[in-house]
């Protein structure tokens, strides 16, 4: 219900044209830039309020001043504050490489996930977040899973499947998954039961450096 209430809000041409059929976006080229259809957006929103719950309409309020909105370029989907996005109207579409953070890409299949270039966004608004021991951190950050042992603490009323953002002990965040257990199932479990499934860790930038880039 909530997020049916934040894609009415802005479905007024915030980030979406839904004016627009899918077929004529479609029709668009390729590389080109351009606003999320129905859809699309209604991915994204799903995903993001795994992460964020109901803060996920700050993504798009006004932050430091300024106002934001998501525009889709090949299968990615990018931040971009909309003084940037108006003023990248005078350079030549098919000259656009990117514009703003990426925070997700669409797989062939249609899905939606979220890559590690949006961490900084999503902890920002993060409901549920799990750290990490000092000695565990290097082991995440090889992209393995967190498990009972490795884990210093979990934010108190973490549900099963819930997106949780993962921090050093002293506040960095490293990375994103989904709890595997909730928070009070947590305190019952062995050393080596996993407590958050891996989706996304910032050693991606030196083991994905090509893909990333």
């Amino acid at each position: 219900a909530v997020l049916a209430r934040e894609l009415s809000v802005y479905a007024k041409g915030r980030f979406v044209s839904f004016g627009r059929s899918e077929s004529r976006l479609g029709a668009q080229s390729e590389g080109e830039m351009r606003p999320l259809t129905e859809k699309e957006a209604k991915a994204v929103f799903e995903k993001l309020f795994k992460f964020v719950g109901k803060d996920v309409e700050a993504f798009l309020r006004k932050r430091e001043k300024e106002s934001y909105c998501f525009r889709l370029q090949k299968n990615k989907i990018y931040y971009i504050r909309e003084n940037i996005m108006r003023k990248s109207t005078n350079i030549s579409r098919d000259k656009l490489v990117s514009l703003g953070t990426q925070i997700g890409k669409f797989t062939h299949s249609g899905k939606f996930r979220l890559t590690i270039t949006c961490l900084e966004l999503i902890s920002e608004f993060a409901k549920n977040k799990v750290w990490l021991k000092s000695s565990a951190e290097m082991s995440y950050l090889y992209g393995n899973n967190v498990l009972k042992s490795s884990m210093a603490r979990i934010t108190e009323g973490t549900p099963v499947n819930a997106g949780v953002v993962v921090y050093s002990m002293s506040d960095v965040p490293l990375g994103f998954g989904v709890s595997a257990r909730a928070t009070e199932d947590c305190r019952r479990l062995d050393p080596h039961s996993i407590v958050v499934l891996h989706q996304a860790d910032i050693g991606e930038y030196l083991r994905n450096e090509n893909e990333i880039g």
